[in-house]
């Protein structure tokens, strides 16, 4: 079974799909750790661990690529991957799920933002036009080789033209293809039910805590009609939120002993990270390896 035929079952499975965000293979581990049926690979985490700067399309198609290898690598779940735009136009497209289907990945998300992209809750998106979307979405659909790689189309026309037009191109790339939709950045409850009983395929919500949309509890959002429920940023925010906390008590401190109750052990680290496949791997290749 491919982890993307795996989605689809989980997709078809009844109840909302809870999906946390990962920015890098460590925290996809712990993702899978704690549970939960799938990973996202967001770009806007991994362009805020990689570069220090927002998500408004400084890096690159192959960047993004390298570390959405390094995460479905690192797990034995659906890895949905945030491909932005597609990084162009529809034979961009054609690259673009090649080689992420390639990588590994059980969905691919596209979006119908001009590049450079913005993080869908920032100020100042513009949108290509619907027919040009409709293409590329066409594009991702005839280029996977395996049927059930699951394409996701998403649209931020909400926030440039407005939700009808928002909720006007989702019909659209349903009708090119797409296997789940994801209108960005909806204003309301109003809003978000509105979406998800409207729509004639599966849904996504993003929650995102600051954000534009409003935080409705993932059971809420399953009556509105939604499928999936995206916590992109939540852990590398609380992960921001906790390096802060254990630095500033080294350095109001000067040593790490009152900070021990907030970090993992180091052999919880070491479980994490598969210390005990290294050190069997070494007891079994190098002769000269000693405990």
């Amino acid at each position: 079974m491919t982890m993307a035929h795996r989605l689809r079952e989980i997709i078809a499975n009844p109840g909302i799909v809870v999906v946390p965000g990962a920015f890098n293979a460590l925290v996809a581990r712990v993702i899978q750790d704690m549970g939960f049926p799938a990973v996202y690979a967001t770009g806007a985490g991994i362009a805020n661990s990689t570069l220090a700067f927002p998500d408004v399309g400084l890096l690159s198609y192959k960047e993004i690529l390298e570390a959405v290898r390094y995460i479905v690598d690192a797990v034995d779940i659906p890895v949905i991957a945030d491909a932005d735009t597609g990084y162009g136009g529809p034979v961009n497209v054609i690259r673009t799920v090649r080689e992420f289907e390639k990588a590994g990945v059980a969905a691919l998300q596209i979006e119908d933002q001009l590049m450079p992209k913005r993080c869908g809750h920032f100020s100042g998106k513009q949108v290509i036009t619907t027919e040009e979307m409709v293409q590329k979405v066409k594009a991702a659909v005839d280029t996977r080789i395996d049927p059930d790689l699951v394409i996701i189309a998403r649209t931020d026309a909400r926030s440039v033209t407005g939700l009808e037009d928002a909720l006007y191109r989702a019909e659209r790339y349903i009708e090119a293809g797409a296997d789940m939709i994801f209108v960005e950045a909806p204003r309301s409850v109003e809003e978000l039910k509105l979406i998800g009983s409207r729509l004639r395929a599966p849904s996504i919500a993003n929650m995102l805590e600051g954000g534009k949309t409003p935080l409705v509890p993932a059971a809420q959002l399953e009556e509105f009609g939604f499928k999936m429920v995206l916590y992109a940023n939540l852990a590398l925010r609380a992960s921001i939120k906790a390096c802060q906390e254990v630095l500033a008590c080294l350095r109001d401190t000067g040593w790490s002993q009152p900070a021990l109750s907030r970090i993992v052990s180091m052999d919880e680290r070491n479980r994490l990270t598969r210390y005990d496949f290294i050190e069997e791997a070494e007891k079994r290749y190098n002769p000269n390896f000693r405990v």
